[in-house]
């Protein structure tokens, strides 16, 4: 569904990515781990179209995307959920919702997608359905996040990536985000998971990518990742 091959990316003069190379299959969820600085958001930026400078190959559903400009990118079905949330804070629940719509759309063998619908996501989300009148400024931060995964769920997408969706927010918070990432599972939805949170990567994850000073250094299954703790120490430092 999703193939990156030998990304590279700048900022400014300053070289951030070093040949990076994932894929993630329909229905499977990639966690995308490495300590703080590592380039995991560079990574998701990279793949979405919102850096200025980039090297590589990116391939969505099989067509090229590296070099589209970002609403191209989103138009094709793949979704970014920031770590910077960017939701509109003078708009209310259902307005910020209903600015990330879009129509709905069949699988790869033709298949329809169960549309994403505020209904559909209050169900996944009560803590929205319970204020959706409610200005994005006066939401908390956890609220917020659940948010911007719902307002990227609205533009029917077909792959994800969610950059660190568990920071900061409380347990409960987490744990619909779990059930949520699941449903997208579910649904054959690839996901690409920028995670610190072990925990969290592992109640979630098939597959775990371990980023370090820009590059890939260690692949294994989430389960693996988990029980080497040799591997989590030298990388995750956990």
């Amino acid at each position: 569904m999703l193939t990156v091959q030998h990304l590279h990316a700048w900022y400014g003069a300053a070289h951030v990515l070093h040949g990076v190379s994932l894929h993630v299959a329909p229905g499977e969820v990639v966690a995308l781990m490495g300590r703080n600085g590592a380039g995991k958001s560079t990574t998701l930026k990279g793949i979405a179209g919102l850096l200025a400078r980039t090297q590589g190959d990116v391939a969505f559903l099989g067509q090229p995307i590296a070099g589209l400009p970002a609403h191209r990118i989103a138009r094709l079905g793949l979704g970014y959920v920031p770590e910077e949330r960017r939701i509109f804070t003078d708009l209310t629940v259902l307005q910020n919702l209903e600015a990330g719509r879009q129509s709905p759309r069949a699988r790869p063998d033709g298949t329809p997608l169960p549309s994403w619908t505020p209904e559909r996501l209050f169900a996944l989300f009560p803590n929205l359905g319970e204020m959706p009148q409610r200005p994005g400024g006066r939401m908390s931060g956890g609220e917020q996040q659940m948010l911007s995964v719902a307002r990227t769920l609205m533009g029917q997408p077909l792959a994800v990536l969610l950059d660190e969706p568990s920071e900061g927010v409380a347990p409960l918070i987490a744990q619909q985000m779990a059930r949520a990432i699941a449903e997208l599972k579910r649904q054959g939805l690839g996901v690409l998971l920028c995670e610190q949170n072990l925990p969290f990567a592992a109640a979630v994850a098939d597959r775990a990518c371990v980023l370090e000073k820009g590059r890939i250094v260690h692949e294994a299954p989430m389960a693996e990742l988990v029980a080497d703790e040799a591997a989590r120490r030298m990388y995750l430092g956990v």
